[in-house]
């Protein structure tokens, strides 16, 4: 799973329509962690299932380092533009912190979508975005408009784990 700050980010990404195919590099400032070390996603790992994962654990990004790494094709660029446009709807409401997950962040060459479970402190239900509310048809609404799906964190998932966990159980 990536964490990623989202406190600080540019409204000028991922506006257009073929904004997939232009994305701009100046996303998000580094936070204070990260002026004075080197933080990198790392290397995918082979746990036995049919592509590689990054290794347990919550790894920091920052969205522009999520993007070098995992939006390199047209199919995950749309993909990472869904997310961004996902992210900057939570950011409104006053979302500083999500966690990115799914088979986007694997070795998969055409992952279906990508899972994010975002932290609900500081958010501002009555500025959260109604369809970041809709969990109906197995998040059709979501999936529809973003290309992926966005979860609470401190949200249930499958009855015993909550989101932030469940996003760390590989299966």
């Amino acid at each position: 799973m990536v964490l990623l700050d989202v406190s600080n980010l540019s409204n000028k990404i991922c506006n257009s329509k073929n904004s997939h195919k232009k994305v701009k590099k100046d996303i998000i400032d580094l936070t204070s962690t990260q002026q004075y070390s080197c933080v990198m996603v790392p290397k995918f790992v082979d746990i036995g299932g049919p592509w590689k994962v990054l290794p347990p654990g919550v790894h920091n990004a920052t969205l522009k380092e999520v993007e070098a790494r995992f939006a390199t094709s047209d199919h995950r660029k749309r993909l990472y533009c869904g997310f961004i446009n996902g992210v900057k709807s939570l950011r409104k409401a006053g979302c500083r912190k999500i966690f990115l997950d799914g088979s986007f962040i694997t070795e998969k060459t055409i992952p279906a979508d990508f899972d994010v479970c975002w932290d609900p402190i500081g958010v501002d239900p009555v500025k959260l975005d109604p369809v970041l509310r809709d969990f109906s048809e197995r998040r059709k609404k979501q999936k529809e408009r973003f290309q992926g799906e966005f979860f609470p964190a401190s949200w249930l998932a499958d009855g015993k784990n909550f989101f932030f966990d469940f996003f760390q159980i590989d299966r």
